[in-house]
């Protein structure tokens, strides 16, 4: 993925995250169980640290010190964080406006897709070349 894609998505996935938490906090407790409310919140929660991360992940792969193996990596880092929140983030949503329990073994997938773009991540980052050197 291009860097100037990732920004963007990471720009929606947040501006999304805010009207999410507004939905939250405004519109939501009136609907739903607290314990319901508290799992909505937490894909709120796990969707702006990803969203960040793609925003992060658009930045670095626009700065000169990272090379083809280097942004190869970024670029499957932040799709594991985009299908991440859809999965995770996605399936909590779902679940809390819902009750549908069935969703739930989609939220692990989710996880193990955010925890999988970090090891890409670590593996982008130790590819990247020496400046200083």
């Amino acid at each position: 993925m291009q860097a100037k894609s990732l920004l963007a998505i990471g720009g929606i996935f947040s501006g999304l995250g805010v009207v999410l938490g507004a939905f939250a906090a405004h519109g939501l407790k009136s609907i739903v169980t607290p314990k319901m409310d508290a799992v909505f919140q937490v894909g709120v929660h796990y969707q702006f640290i990803h969203a960040a991360a793609i925003l992060l992940v658009g930045v670095l792969m626009l700065l000169p010190n990272f090379g083809a193996a280097a942004q190869k990596n970024f670029s499957r880092a932040a799709i594991c964080f985009i299908i991440g929140i859809f999965c995770f983030s996605g399936s909590l949503y779902a679940l809390a406006l819902t009750g549908v329990k069935w969703i739930g073994p989609i939220t692990p997938l989710g996880g193990l897709l955010f925890i999988l773009g970090w090891v890409f991540f670590v593996v982008a980052a130790l590819k990247s070349n020496e400046v200083n050197s």
